[in-house]
């Protein structure tokens, strides 16, 4: 069989959070496939490419060197996990939309769907409140074109 039970699913989600939680990126490729597909991108000018989605987590772990992923549900339905977190960080290190660190902490609501095959993320979609978080960060918000 190649599809877990929506609890194991949880599971590897949960797991997924802890690594990003304690800084373990090395970890990551246990919990999401090698090509998952990130519909959100997880951060600005991230390739679109399977896969990316390890560069993109890297990358927002060295911008933020306090970044916490709190879980606050998590919703299992045959290979797909619906997790609602409070994410909060501080602005560290070099980030694409803002090189130099503000210093400044954020709190913001997301919510992401994370779909599962063979075990690992397959997918992930999300939403975030965007606006937010760059007022908090002191961000200008993106020009659109």
């Amino acid at each position: 069989m190649d599809t877990l039970t929506p609890t194991a699913n949880k599971r590897v989600v949960t797991a997924f959070l802890a690594a990003l939680n304690d800084r373990r990126p090395a970890d990551l490729p246990a919990y999401m496939a090698l090509d998952v597909i990130d519909h959100n991108k997880i951060i600005h000018g991230e390739a679109d490419e399977p896969g990316a989605a390890f560069d993109g987590f890297r990358r927002q772990l060295d911008a933020f060197g306090s970044l916490e992923m709190t879980p606050e549900e998590l919703i299992a339905e045959d290979d797909r996990v619906v997790a609602r977190l409070t994410v909060r960080g501080v602005h560290t290190g070099a980030h694409p939309r803002m090189p130099e660190p503000t210093r400044r902490a954020f709190e913001v609501e997301q919510i992401w769907v994370f779909t599962l095959a063979h075990g690992k993320i397959a997918e992930i979609r999300a939403v975030s409140d965007r606006l937010g978080m760059f007022a908090q960060l002191g961000w200008d918000w993106p020009e659109s074109h």
